[in-house]
Formats: C-alpha cells, sequence, structure tokens
C-alpha cells in the first residue's frame, strides 16, 4: 500500500535524525564525564575514546527504544495536524490498520535491541570492564614522578618517592618505600636504585643497594637489613576485574542460574525489545492532536507513559532483584499494563469527534454500545 511505503519512508529519515541527535548529547555528555574522571585519576586516560566506545554500544538498546517511540509519534502527530488521520477514518478505515506497518518499522529494530541485549552487550561488557581495570592498573604503577610522594597499588598503604627518575631508561635513583605490616609495624626501604620488571604478566618493584628496617614506632624493635637487590611483588597475576558480573554474563548462563540478581538481569535484557514493540504501538493513540486547539499535550502525555514504563520495569526489577518476586511476576505486569493501555487508548481514539470521558466510557470492555 501507498500510506505504508510513505510511512515507512517518513518514519526512516525522522528516526535516523532522532537517533544521531540522541547519540550526540550522550556521547558528548558521558565524555565530559570520563574527562573529568580521568583528570581526577579514577580512570586511565588512554581509555576514555574506548570506554566511550563500549558505554555508546551499551546505551544503543535504550537508545533505539526512544528513537523508535519519538520518530513514530512525530510521524503520526503530523499526520494528525495535517488532516491526513482524518481522512483516513472518514474513508472508514480504523487507526487498528496502523499497526501493521508500525510493526514492519519497530521489527527490525527489537530484533537488532534482542541481539544487542541477549549476546552483544554482555561481551562488551566483560571487555569493557577488563580493559578499564588493566589501564587504570598499568597507569597506577608505571607513574612515577621525581620528588613526589605517591602511592603504590591499592594495598598495604604503600608510599614511594624517587629523587631522580630517568624516563628514557626506566631508572629509578635513591629511593624510599613506606608500606604497614599486618601487625601494625611499618616497613621502610631506602634503595640506591630501582627498576619496574613485568613478567608473565606480574609487575614486579626491583631494588638495588638498599636497607629495609621493619618494626613498630615507640617500641624500639625496628630491624635494619640490609639487601644487594630486593623485588617486591606489586600484583598478583593480572585477572580480570568483576568478570563474573550479571551484566556480563552470557544470557544462557542467566537462564541456567536461579539467583535472584541473575533472574533481575535476564528480565531487564527480553523487556528493552518488547518495550520497543508496545511503545511503537502506544505511539498511534498518544499522536492524536485536536487541531481546532492547536494544543501539544498529548507529547506531556507519552512523555509521562514512558517514564512510568521504564521506570516500572526499573522497580520491578529491583524488586526481583531483592528476591521480593518472582521472574515471571517482574517481567509480565507492565508490559501487559502497557497493552491494555494502547488496546483502550485506540478504541477511544478511533471516535476522535467523541468527548474524551465519554468516549473512554465506551472503550471499556463492559460499556454498553450506544443506542
Amino acid at each position: 500500500m501507498i500510506y505504508r511505503k510513505q510511512f515507512l519512508k517518513d518514519t526512516t529519515i525522522t528516526a535516523a535524525g532522532i537517533f544521531c541527535v540522541l547519540l550526540a548529547v550522550l556521547v558528548f555528555t558521558q565524555g565530559i564525564n570520563l574527562l573529568g574522571r580521568a583528570a581526577d585519576g579514577r580512570v586511565a586516560a588512554e581509555a576514555v575514546a574506548a570506554l566511550i566506545g563500549f558505554w555508546t554500544l551499551g546505551m544503543t538498546p535504550l537508545l533505539l527504544v526512544l528513537t523508535a517511540y519519538i520518530s513514530i509519534l512525530t510521524v503520526l502527530t503530523r499526520y494528525w495536524r495535517d488532516s491526513e488521520m482524518a481522512v483516513w477514518l472518514a474513508c472508514g478505515l480504523g487507526l487498528r490498520q496502523w499497526l501493521r506497518p508500525i510493526s514492519a518499522f519497530t521489527l527490525p529494530l527489537a530484533v537488532l535491541a534482542a541481539v544487542l541485549q541477549l549476546a552483544v552487550l554482555p561481551q562488551a561488557e566483560r571487555h569493557s570492564r577488563e580493559y578499564a581495570d588493566i589501564l587504570k592498573h598499568k597507569q597506577n604503577l608505571s607513574l612515577v614522578e621525581s620528588g613526589v610522594f605517591r602511592e603504590l597499588g591499592k594495598k598495604n598503604g604503600r608510599v614511594y618517592f624517587v629523587e631522580h627518575f630517568d624516563a628514557e631508561a626506566g631508572k629509578m635513583q635513591r629511593l624510599f618505600l613506606r608500606e604497614s605490616r599486618p601487625d601494625g609495624g611499618d616497613s621502610v626501604i631506602f634503595a640506591r636504585s630501582g627498576h619496574f620488571d613485568l613478567r608473565d604478566n606480574v609487575r614486579t618493584l626491583v631494588l638495588e643497594q638498599g636497607y629495609r628496617y621493619t618494626g613498630a614506632a615507640g617500641r624500639g624493635d625496628f630491624e635494619q637489613i640490609s639487601f644487594d637487590q630486593l623485588r617486591l611483588a606489586l600484583n598478583s597475576p593480572h585477572k580480570p576485574a568483576e568478570t563474573a558480573h550479571r551484566r556480563t554474563l552470557p544470557t544462557a548462563e542467566l537462564l541456567r542460574n536461579p539467583a535472584p540478581q541473575y533472574r533481575a538481569e535476564l528480565m531487564w535484557r527480553v523487556s528493552l525489545p518488547i518495550s520497543l514493540l508496545l511503545l511503537g504501538w502506544l505511539a498511534l493513540p498518544l499522536s492524536y492532536v485536536d487541531t481546532r486547539s492547536g494544543q501539544s499535550y498529548h507529547v506531556i502525555i507519552a512523555s509521562l507513559f514512558f517514564l512510568v514504563y521504564q521506570n516500572g520495569l526499573t522497580l520491578l526489577r529491583d524488586m526481583v532483584e531483592d528476591g521480593k518476586i518472582p521472574f515471571l511476576a517482574g517481567l509480565l505486569p507492565m508490559h501487559l499494563l502497557m497493552g491494555g493501555c494502547v488496546w483502550l487508548l485506540l478504541r477511544m481514539r478511533s471516535m476522535p469527534a467523541m468527548p474524551f470521558g465519554r468516549a473512554l466510557r465506551q472503550a471499556l470492555p463492559w460499556a454498553r454500545p450506544p443506542k
């Protein structure tokens, strides 16, 4: 049909523009956030671009939901303003006949969102965490500056001071290092020189020609040990950070694991593609505009529906995660509620000339047909 082709053309062009705008805004916002964290040392500077890419990929399913909803709402609103929908209804055709072209537009996006949610994003999340952890780890261990006290790793309260550092040769001259011991004492090391060594993915600080003092201040029990070479392991063989996090687990493993947090993650992965389809249908009755009033209250109502839908899914996911409700009790209610709203609003908007209250009463399933 001609109207289907025109609708798909209009929504595709509109969706492309909306997706680009939303993506640009989100990437710019997240980029500023990551740059600020990199400036504070919480994120490795080299990882900013890669983390923006991983974060953008993770946000793509939600962007697809928003894009489909806004583009359908925008195009159909224009049809109502241009009286095309009024002509459609005057010809004896119903709004339900628009569900097929809307589904033809939203179904590929829902399939894409499902593939991303169920297969691609868990792997991307795992690689993102590994990459950020490795770069942050290397940055903390390799950031050496002459004449400045710095932390060495995140354990034992290690603090070091280097009087002179040759960046090209990687050699440090006249080092001071202090660390806390498990028994409450301190260990202080003075060395003539030193350098970092990396073998089997284990970072080691090699100190040469120095002394080590161990003991507790005020007890008078310090011990002095001289050494020609002392090797301090700064980390164990590196393991990817949080590889068992629920967001990094494959969907097949979530299906096999009955733990509440994994059930909640599975519910969220399944919910977004379903919500994309339902919001596409919901945009059809919400796009109605009374051309004589010139008001745009439908935009506010459409925004409220989206917020209620997404916040409701988030609330139910948290309840599933806490073990308060089972998986199906978290997955089904909001989708059934939105499906019921689609059915009810379609019946109402098929009677645009009728006042809102009367149209609502007539749309209810138990309402009597007008005499």
